[in-house]
């Protein structure tokens, strides 16, 4: 694990995904070092990763104490250098956040290779999967620190809930903005069609 410079449940993981082979020996995962410095090369080379943590809440208040939390868990389980923390305050389907922007500039001129998210849904709400495939052109890796163990039906499900609730919240912002342009025109306080 340090010679590749990641975390221990990393490895797990990469174990468990199939992406990295491993032999059992009574309970203990044992890696072949010949696959372990084929990752190495493969990952960009020997040494520590360079990370960036990425860490995302829906609204604009009320929730720096999650952004804090997840930037926490983060650093806590880290094994490489953490060179930059991307924050975005949006929707997980926006596709225009500002941090999000910065971290795939920061991937792309070479300054990051490891992007570690608490949850995928904190990097993307849908898309993950073209996002990993577009940090991997680039030498990237994203590390889900805890990953989802859902398939088949129940994954349907949770997208299918996830996008009903993106929307609801969506039309309520809107009739919040309607409701206070509407209370300002009665008011006097805004000309009708100035909004």
């Amino acid at each position: 694990m340090k010679r590749l410079g990641v975390h221990p449940v990393t490895l797990r993981r990469w174990a468990d995904s199939g992406e990295f082979l491993v032999t059992w020996v009574d309970r203990e995962r044992r890696f072949s070092s010949i696959d372990v410095e084929a990752m190495k090369v493969s990952s960009g080379g020997e040494g520590v990763g360079l990370e960036c943590l990425y860490v995302r809440v829906s609204s604009s208040s009320g929730q720096e104490s999650s952004l804090e939390t997840q930037e926490k868990e983060l650093r806590a389980t880290s094994t490489g250098k953490i060179v930059k923390v991307f924050r975005d305050r949006a929707s997980g389907m926006r596709e225009d956040r500002p941090g999000l922007n910065r971290l795939l500039r920061a991937v792309a001129d070479g300054s990051v290779t490891v992007v570690r998210v608490t949850h995928e849904d904190r990097l993307a709400r849908f898309g993950v999967g073209w996002l990993k495939h577009l940090l991997a052109v680039h030498g990237a890796a994203l590390d889900v620190l805890h990953p989802k163990k859902l398939g088949g039906r129940d994954e349907l499900l949770e997208e299918f809930v996830s996008l009903v609730i993106t929307f609801a919240g969506r039309s309520y912002g809107m009739r919040s903005v309607e409701n206070r342009r509407r209370l300002l025109v009665e008011s006097g306080q805004l000309q009708d069609g100035a909004w």
